[in-house]
């Protein structure tokens, strides 16, 4: 699986499955990011009450349709289209990297964290899996939140200033081989530099056309979108 663009389009992952058109992190979100043509279907696992491996951002956000990992894994599997997997728990990483192998997944997938030591654990359970570096965390979706769209800009803007010198170490940390940013926080500095160190640069949550299009101007290497429909047509 490639998580570098080079010559080729954006690679096109779908938030969730396709959150803005289906319920997110279930099956019938994924198979309408596959439906629209996706390279990748992004999934959130945890463990739930019951210490099963799901698909939920949260204990407080589990679908009314639970799917379990294995449901996930098992459908993609069937498909042409990978996995991305946001891990939202430590200690999952012997599990996660189990269910990849057991599916056949392995090299299909990339999995993202914020928790630079869950990767470097995944990369010691399983050395052929690609990780990916989560940056920044939103514990409260505010991303999400088109009220606080403006304070969260704000911030965001200070950031963006020194994430290309940070990317050495934060990748080195993490034994990742992608930086998954907030799209705010993407700037041809960053994709140069982690281009230069052999890395990817995957960037969420991406909405509407025009950002993907710069973005995909600016040489990202994939986006992700609640809603995949609009990186067709789009030049990405």
């Amino acid at each position: 699986m490639r998580i570098l663009r080079g010559d080729g389009p954006v690679i096109r992952i779908g938030h969730r499955g396709a959150a803005a058109l289906a319920p997110e992190n279930t099956i019938e979100a994924m198979r309408t990011a596959v439906a629209l043509g996706v390279d990748l279907a992004e999934f959130d696992v945890l463990a739930d009450a019951e210490d099963v491996l799901v698909l939920a951002h949260s204990r407080h956000e589990l679908p009314a349709e639970r799917a379990t990992l294995d449901d996930a894994l098992a459908y993609l599997a069937e498909t042409r289209v990978g996995a991305h997997v946001d891990l939202k728990q430590r200690g999952l990483e012997p599990r996660l990297a189990a269910a990849l192998r057991r599916h056949g997944l392995v090299e299909r997938s990339l999995v993202s964290s914020l928790d630079w030591a869950a990767l470097r654990d995944l990369r010691t359970e399983e050395p052929r899996l690609a990780v990916g570096l989560s940056y920044p965390e939103d514990r409260y979706g505010v991303a999400g939140r088109p009220t606080l769209a403006p304070l969260l800009a704000g911030g965001l803007l200070a950031l963006r200033r020194v994430v290309p010198a940070l990317v050495p170490r934060w990748l080195a940390r993490a034994g990742a081989s992608a930086l998954v940013l907030h799209h705010q926080l993407v700037t041809p500095a960053a994709i140069a530099r982690c281009h230069g160190l052999g890395a990817a640069v995957w960037s969420w949550t991406v909405n509407d056309a025009s950002t993907a299009a710069r973005l995909s101007e600016w040489g990202v290497d994939a986006i992700i979108t609640d809603d995949p429909r609009i990186l067709a047509g789009s030049g990405t």
